[in-house]
């Protein structure tokens, strides 16, 4: 086997593999930088209980279209992600739990209820769609939305930039000079969702956080500068993505979480090997004297 064959001509030869690389790869641009956000300003657990948050909206959507629609499904999860985060900040504020906790809460309580609805309306291959998701059957429509979501996630990061910075490390400041800091993060949050939207429709919802999460930790082990650790971020995404679709072509293995265990594979070897990773403590540089 050439290396064309082993690389290059699956995605020669078959429209669907473009189509799910294309996709892959506009996960990556779009979640990637959203994911470095989530990790500075310490809300990882807050992805992953929105991204089984859009499970009961996208089965109401299920529901109201009859099919798999993406605009229904897309717009039902939508809702249901940002409802959770909402619900889950005003009990955090009324001080009854830690936001920890209350996120936890309302992500498991929305898992159970996505998946009643869709078991008891749909069939199994309907909930392993929704589950897992089906990145090799993205056709036109959702690649076109999957697209939109990451160039206006760019554009909306472009615009709030500097005042996320500034939440992040330095809310007190942000306060000080009269920032907007509940906007700002109110906006982040829709970006967050939107993106676990996207996301949903190629890796379901149990996955749709991998692709933000994982290159996220990624960056942090390479580098402690904010420009530096979002561009790692989403190179890393797009690596394991295309490297996933590689290996499940060829093996035969389900795309989905392919893609996820390649970026795994890239954490643990970062984690080894990554300037703030387990070698270079165990083998520190001599400190220069003088």
């Amino acid at each position: 086997m050439t290396a064309y064959d082993l690389l290059i001509a699956p995605f020669a030869d078959f429209g669907f593999m473009r189509r799910a690389l294309v996709a892959s790869l506009c996960l990556a641009v779009g979640s990637g930088p959203i994911g470095v956000f989530l990790m500075l300003r310490r809300m990882s657990l807050m992805g992953d209980a929105m991204s089984h948050a859009v499970l009961p909206g996208a089965a109401i959507g299920y529901l109201a279209a009859g099919t798999l629609s993406v605009s229904a499904m897309s717009l039902g999860g939508l809702v249901a992600g940002l409802s959770v985060a909402l619900l889950a900040g005003l009990v955090s504020r009324g001080k009854t739990l830690p936001e920890d906790a209350s996120f936890a809460s309302f992500y498991l309580a929305s898992l159970a209820l996505g998946v009643l609805i869709v078991s008891l309306k749909g069939s199994n291959i309907d909930l392993l769609h929704v589950l897992f998701g089906t990145i090799l059957a993205i056709d036109a429509e959702a690649l076109t939305q999957i697209a939109a979501i990451a160039s206006f996630t760019l554009l909306a990061l472009a615009v709030i930039y500097r005042p996320l910075v500034a939440e992040c490390f330095d809310p007190g400041f942000l306060r000080a000079v009269g920032g907007r800091g509940p906007i700002h993060h109110a906006l982040f949050l829709f970006l967050v969702a939107l993106n676990l939207v996207a996301s949903f429709q190629a890796l379901g919802t149990l996955m749709a956080v991998g692709l933000m999460m994982l290159p996220a930790a990624i960056a942090r082990l390479w580098t402690d500068r904010l420009p530096a650790m979002m561009l790692i971020s989403a190179v890393s995404a797009a690596a394991a993505s295309y490297l996933g679709l590689i290996a499940s072509y060829h093996l035969e293995l389900a795309s989905g979480p392919t893609i996820i265990m390649a970026a795994a594979l890239f954490f643990v070897i970062s984690l080894a090997i990554a300037p703030s990773g387990w070698l270079p403590k165990l083998f520190p540089r001599p400190h220069l004297e003088g």
